[in-house]
């Protein structure tokens, strides 16, 4: 069950449609870790191109998902409250399965440590309790707006 629904998440994130790829939050534990959730649909702008004839959801996307999933994380703490974060690096990004229209891909990143103004992090993306996508993130954590 969602505990933050998409106008939730778009208090704490700047993203919006239609670069928002998270639809819901099902758990949290602010400053720490966060698991997010999109259901996938035929009718995402960027199956146009990517690939018309079999769609297919970029890996750079799924990324980004990741990443929102750990801004959301970040952002939700009383201390990150009002920031802003952004890519510091994407390492060792790898991808096991394709992502399609009708998936539900389940987004898990934690932030494992913090230095400074920087916090890195784990992320899994999984559908149908499949692995799909692992990497690991930095963020460099922005002041307040």
């Amino acid at each position: 069950m969602a505990i933050m629904n998409a106008k939730e998440i778009m208090e704490i994130i700047p993203h919006r449609q239609p670069f928002m790829l998270l639809d819901t939050v099902e758990e949290l534990e602010p400053g720490l870790k966060a698991t997010a959730k999109k259901c996938v649909t035929y009718n995402e702008p960027f199956f146009a191109g990517h690939f018309p004839t079999e769609p297919v959801m970029p890996g750079v996307l799924i990324i980004e998902a990741l990443a929102q999933t750990g801004a959301v994380a970040l952002l939700s703490s009383p201390d990150y409250k009002g920031r802003s974060v952004y890519f510091g690096a994407i390492r060792s990004a790898k991808f096991k399965g394709k992502v399609v229209p009708g998936d539900v891909l389940i987004l898990k990143t934690e932030i494992t440590r913090i230095k400074g103004p920087f916090g890195f992090g784990n992320a899994i993306a999984y559908v149908n309790e499949k692995v799909v996508a692992v990497a690991e993130i930095t963020f460099a954590i922005g002041n307040a707006n």
